[in-house]
């Protein structure tokens, strides 16, 4: 799967999500936390690739995902990935460390999932602020982002893990 996104950091995200509920938006998952690790090998070979192998905790359940090297585009964040559900985390876990891989970056954060159309909009609170993250088709991102008042200058394509980065930040 190809998932192209932009994200968006805002000062207030319940006037967001009120203005997307009015638009006919739907919440698919209520304000949830999010426990993130990402992993590598010695050496890092998949982050100089840009590549990210990622751990996601929300509630009990646990998220394997990778994400391949970002796409050259000038407005978008766009790169492949392939997520899946892993039955039992802490076993996953041990498994990674035994094949060598180890955790070389943590965040948490709180997310709220709203659906519109085909679009996928998730309301962000990260320690380093809210942001509002826009997944989908091309077109219609840019047709929602431009509906809420968020000009393409105000778009962010790189992810919260180069954002906290250049915070200072580990999440």
């Amino acid at each position: 799967m190809v998932e192209i996104e932009v994200k968006v950091r805002v000062d207030d995200l319940d006037s967001v999500r009120g203005r997307l509920l009015a638009l006919g938006a739907k919440i698919l998952q209520e304000r949830h936390g999010e426990e993130n690790t990402l992993y590598d090998l010695p050496g890092r070979p998949l982050t100089a690739r840009r590549e990210a192998f990622r751990v996601r905790r929300v509630g009990r359940k646990t998220f394997l995902t990778f994400k391949g090297a970002p796409q050259k585009s000038r407005r978008f964040k766009i790169r492949t990935e392939h997520e899946t559900e892993v039955r039992n985390g802490k076993a996953f876990v041990r498994i990674l460390r035994a094949l060598g891989f180890a955790p070389v970056f943590r965040y948490a954060k709180h997310r709220t999932v709203l659906g519109l159309g085909t679009l996928k909009v998730c309301l962000d609170e990260t320690v380093i602020g809210p942001f509002v993250e826009f997944e989908g088709e091309r077109e219609k991102i840019v047709r929602l982002a431009r509906t809420l008042g968020f000009p393409q200058a105000s778009w962010i394509r790189k992810d919260y893990v180069q954002l906290l980065l250049e915070a200072g930040r580990q999440g």
